[in-house]
């Protein structure tokens, strides 16, 4: 009987493994949204020198699709770093330590997770700022039509700001 309760567990504690390809598949997502994302500021410098030689009126529509754009480029970013926090937490939780990151003079608390409770607080950090940019994004193109949208509005950066203000106090 002890020699089967080794041999399960040995398995059970090999299956941990299986959470490489969650750690692959992040970083690989994390690689192609960093990609992609620097594709799309590409483009934004590309379609500058447009706003350049428009017109008055249109230099506003401009100025505001190009502000969205850049916004959007700063989510893209936001995700994909929160895949790559994914990616190195998990390996760090069930494989095994990151010995270079530790050892580094030039690395990053940010990477450093210790248990699963570090993971969700970093990752819940940064899921907060795309929210917040995401806010931004969506009113940049918003109308009000009256009083009452005003209001939603400014129950909307209330709300925000109530975000930002208890996540910061709690990394204290």
């Amino acid at each position: 009987m002890k020699g089967l309760e080794k041999y399960f567990e040995n398995l059970l504690w090999g299956s941990r493994l299986m959470v490489l390809a969650a750690v692959i598949s992040s970083l690989v997502l994390s690689f192609m949204l960093f990609v992609v994302t620097a594709i799309d500021v590409a483009g934004i410098v590309v379609h500058a020198g447009d706003y350049i030689s428009a017109t008055p009126e249109l230099k506003k529509s401009l100025k505001i699709e190009m502000i969205a754009h850049t916004v959007g480029s700063i989510d893209g970013f936001l995700l994909a770093t929160i895949l790559l926090i994914f990616s190195l937490g998990l390996y760090e939780l069930f494989i095994s330590d990151i010995d270079s990151a530790k050892e580094s003079d030039q690395s990053s608390k940010v990477l450093v997770i210790n248990s699963l409770d570090d993971l969700k607080s970093k990752l819940a950090k940064v899921i907060l700022m795309i929210l917040v940019v995401t806010f931004f994004e969506v009113s940049l193109s918003m109308t009000f039509t009256g009083a009452l949208d005003l209001v939603y509005f400014a129950l909307g950066i209330l709300m925000v700001s109530l975000a930002l203000y208890f996540g910061s106090k709690s990394s204290h």
